[in-house]
């Protein structure tokens, strides 16, 4: 039988399990149901409207500013993985002299803050003489997304059983065949996985994009921040609340994917 002590810990953990919850949802489920409130400022219900959705799909700036966001995270999304999914490949399979050095460089972007990235970029255009503006943005992306793919895909290289490369090669097989009909379909859910974190991640950037993006190449992030600067309009709710409707969409669709890769 369960002691009072055992008891007490239980539901004190289930308390703080609660907390913790709650703490994470309680904002999200806020802000969704104020994109449904009539009322223009405060948290008092006053009434249900869609007005502020009507409002937001009529607004070109925001439009514009979608699209831009769409256009980096594909772009930068799907460069970053074919890059950091062959450094993954060449960083656990392949042993040369200047392996350690590689890791580290690619590593480095994820323990750097985001401020410095943006300011080294920054600087690194400035010198170049490059104009900032969607191409700038779409570099940096890419820069710190590789990353992140390379470490995703590198932890499903872990699991991988080099046995089936070798009766691969026993049955004639070259090495691109090997590379492109078997190590390819079995890290297929790790390249997923490293491209939808970093769409997620592209979607996200504020601090970088801020220093690297220039007329004509405001993403969602720097339209709400341009927004809210002058109080939080219940059309940023509504945007929001779009925004975390296509990220579930999203975990839902990686989720499936994963499922029909696997069984």
């Amino acid at each position: 039988m369960e002691t009072r002590k055992t008891i007490g810990k239980r539901r004190f953990s289930s308390l703080v399990t609660l907390g913790v919850f709650l703490l994470l949802y309680i904002p999200i489920v806020s802000l969704i149901v104020l994109s449904f409130n009539s009322a223009r400022q405060g948290v008092m219900w006053t009434g249900f409207t869609l007005n502020w959705y009507v409002r937001l799909f009529s607004s070109p700036d925001i439009w514009r500013s979608f699209m831009n966001t769409v256009i980096v995270a594909l772009v930068a999304s799907t460069v970053a993985t074919i890059i950091g999914t062959l450094s993954a490949i060449g960083i656990y399979w392949y042993r040369f002299k200047s392996r350690k050095y590689f890791q580290i460089l690619i590593y480095t972007p994820l323990i750097i803050p985001d401020i410095l990235m943006g300011v080294s970029m920054l600087i690194f255009f400035a010198a170049l003489k490059v104009p900032l503006g969607l191409g700038t943005v779409i570099i940096a992306h890419i820069t710190f997304c590789i990353s992140y793919v390379t470490i995703v895909v590198i932890t499903r290289l872990e699991d991988f059983d080099y046995s089936v490369v070798e009766a691969a090669r026993d049955l004639g097989a070259r090495s691109f065949q090997v590379f492109v009909k078997v190590i390819i379909p079995i890290i297929v859910p790790g390249i997923v996985a490293g491209f939808l974190l970093s769409v997620t991640l592209s979607v996200d950037d504020f601090v970088i994009t801020f220093f690297v993006a220039g007329p004509g190449a405001t993403t969602l992030p720097l339209r709400i921040y341009s927004m809210i600067k002058f109080g939080v309009s219940p059309v940023i709710n509504a945007l929001s609340t779009l925004l975390i409707g296509g990220t579930l969409m999203t975990a839902l669709l990686a989720r499936r994917f994963r499922k029909l890769i696997i069984g």
